[in-house]
């Protein structure tokens, strides 16, 4: 006599949580921990509305355009032509010159270099609005790659040139319909560039066949939005924490200094974040959709990194192509130095520009942003060890030092702001 029973058998099966069931389908969960954030952030803003009261002035931004202060920094970004249109003019007449001249790569030299003096001269004089200004200097230091890059491959090309491969050169190009050296020295040319979003300059870049309406519509929306969060929180979150701040942070007990870091590390890493989504997709793509620019990789998986070189590496996709051609590249094959010191240098300088970034509009030098960038070097070696164990504990590992490095930068600068504006007046 046999009994009909279920078809299922016990068998060696793991649970679908043990590392070894090879499961991968989260979905759930990450379904959850949305509305737990959503739970969590609808309660922190009624808690900070019933605590502070709402803080958000939506008269700011035509204060903002009706402050005479503010306009400064709209000469100062108008200027900037200037030193654009002398460094073109210097291109025409070495592409005129069958010999190379000194003077005329000095003087390019000196251009270049004029353009990250003259905003801390004239902001250290006229005194602008912080904001107005560091909108102001970052476009500076923009353009200052942008004509790195464009000086850079224009001399490769004379280099060529100069050596009578421009023939063979031409049999390739010709054919294909695209634009050669001197070809490419025009004010459209340079123009196209200066407005594209990349920061490595090529003599032809790929272009996308027409401008999606959809496409740009999506992307002003996108950018609409956020940055009026990105204002929103910024003024009813973490301005409340930073007024706290009445006195040096040596004065204040490690507990304390500890509790306002922590408060502070999740409003400013959620205003990164948007930041990142706004300008890195947003605003890049919609400048690509209206010059229909093709290569609109302008960031990797840097959520995945497992180590801070890796971070790095995949966060400013544009920043890092700049680097490993245009330093890195020529440090390590012309210059001789080894990959390590190589590495090394590009991160010196990226740090310089960070503190450049932050001490110019602010008018006040000061080395937190450089020294936060420098302490990565050390916190990534130990990330890497970490990591060695479980690539995991690497992801997590630069996660928190992500979310806690600014806030300490931001506390110090506000420290230093503090005693600048009120305790030096004061006395």
């Amino acid at each position: 006599m046999t009994c009909d029973f279920d078809s299922t058998h016990h068998r060696e099966r793991p649970s679908l949580l043990s590392a070894s069931s090879g499961y991968e389908n989260y979905r759930g969960f990450l379904n959850l921990l949305y509305v737990i954030l959503g739970i969590g952030s609808f309660h922190l803003v009624i808690e900070n509305i019933l605590k502070y009261g709402l803080l958000v002035e939506f008269d700011w931004p035509l204060r903002f355009l009706k402050d005479p202060t503010n306009w400064p920094s709209v000469f100062l970004i108008l200027l900037i032509n200037l030193f654009i249109l002398f460094q073109f003019c210097l291109e025409i007449k070495l592409s005129k010159i069958l010999s190379f001249i000194k003077p005329l790569i000095l003087f390019q030299i000196l251009n270049l270099s004029l353009i990250l003096i003259y905003p801390v001269i004239y902001i250290h004089h006229r005194q602008p609005n912080p904001a107005g200004a560091f909108i102001a200097v970052c476009l500076y230091s923009i353009v200052f790659l942008k004509l790195v890059s464009y000086t850079h491959i224009n001399y490769q090309c004379r280099i060529d040139l100069f050596k009578k491969k421009q023939d063979q050169i031409n049999s390739i190009i010709i054919s294909e319909g695209l634009i050669i050296y001197p070809n490419n020295l025009t004010i459209k040319n340079l123009y196209y560039f200066l407005f594209a979003p990349t920061l490595c300059y090529e003599l032809n870049f790929p272009r996308s066949p027409c401008i999606r309406k959809s496409f740009l519509c999506r992307r002003f929306g996108e950018i609409l939005v956020i940055c009026s969060l990105q204002y929103c929180l910024s003024q009813q979150w973490i301005l409340p924490i930073l007024r706290t701040l009445d006195r040096p942070l040596n004065h204040y007990t490690i507990l304390e200094n500890t509790e306002r870091l922590l408060r502070l590390s999740l409003p400013n890493h959620l205003i990164w974040l948007l930041l990142f989504y706004v300008y890195f997709h947003s605003t890049l793509n919609l400048l690509a959709e209206l010059l229909c620019f093709g290569d609109r990789l302008f960031y990797r998986d840097w959520w995945n990194a497992t180590d801070l070189y890796e971070f790095w590496n995949r966060w400013n996709t544009s920043v890092h192509d700049f680097c490993k051609r245009h330093i890195y590249n020529p440090l390590v094959s012309h210059f001789g130095l080894n990959k390590t010191l190589g590495s090394l240098v590009v991160f010196i300088i990226s740090a310089f520009f960070h503190e450049y970034l932050i001490s110019v509009p602010l008018r006040m030098i000061r080395p937190w942003s450089f020294l936060a960038m420098i302490l990565q070097v050390p916190m990534g070696l130990a990330v890497r060890h970490v990591k060695g164990e479980n690539k995991t504990y690497g992801n997590v590992a630069v996660w928190i030092s992500l979310i806690l490095i600014q806030p300490i930068a931001i506390l110090l600068y506000i420290q230093d702001l503090f005693y600048r504006d009120f305790v030096q007046h004061e006395i």
